[in-house]
């Protein structure tokens, strides 16, 4: 059976990483058996990151890899797809996991009313002044990191002005079937509905959570998405 290495539930979600229930969706879609293993430290895992699978004992770390290991076994989470239509959904897995994932990022991390309550989360095994002291720390180095990649050094008005486009081409592709690319969920759905559930599921209040909550397009897709490959 498949071993799916995992942060635990939190927010209301089956983890506190999106990446996590994409790998969960992608296991889910394959109808293999498989477990989930709930771990809180994740630096002896390849690439010090969750979600990692084990598959007849080897370890294999990060969910696109997760998801070619399965296509390697027979899987295909694009079926029926045209070249053009998986070329398209791989630049909608791109803007979920490489823009709009570092705003949820920078909503949980930057901002200094919510973090507490993700802080309580993430590192709630922990005794509380050594809570303070390690997620502290990681803290800064995630707001140092996002500084460099560019999207931190943007106000939450900024930051919104720019993920905003994104998320309407989102609801503008969902006018067309009930998931991405027609009637049923694909690779893109996988990586996209995790991101949105994320955003609305993070603790406080912000814009983006706003702005994606008071969609309805998209909040029924995540509902659609979770009903049929959770």
């Amino acid at each position: 059976m498949i071993q799916l290495l995992t942060y635990p539930p939190a927010f209301g979600l089956f983890a506190s990483s999106p990446f996590c229930v994409k790998a969960a969706y992608l296991l889910n879609m394959t109808g293999l058996p498989w477990a989930r293993e709930d771990i809180t430290d994740p630096r002896k895992m390849p690439h010090g990151k969750l979600p990692v699978i084990r598959d007849e004992g080897r370890l294999i770390a990060d969910s696109d890899q997760i998801q070619k290991h399965l296509e390697a076994k027979g899987h295909d989470f694009d079926q029926g797809l045209s070249d053009l239509d998986r070329a398209n959904a791989r630049a909608f897995i791109r803007l979920s996991e490489e823009h709009l994932y570092f705003h949820i990022v920078l909503d949980r991390w930057g901002n200094d009313i919510i973090w507490p309550k993700v802080r309580d989360v993430y590192f709630g095994s922990m005794p509380p002044g050594l809570r303070q002291l390690i997620a502290g720390s990681i803290r800064r180095n995630t707001l140092r990191g996002l500084h460099s990649q560019g999207l931190g050094r943007l106000s939450e008005d900024q930051r919104l002005q720019r993920i905003t486009p994104d998320l309407e081409a989102l609801a503008t592709r969902l006018w067309q079937g009930r998931f991405l690319f027609g009637e049923r969920p694909t690779s893109a759905d996988l990586s996209v509905a995790p991101m949105l559930a994320a955003a609305v599921a993070s603790p406080g209040e912000t814009k983006l959570k706003s702005l994606v909550a008071g969609n309805e397009v998209l909040m029924q897709y995540i509902e659609r998405v979770d009903e049929t490959c959770g």
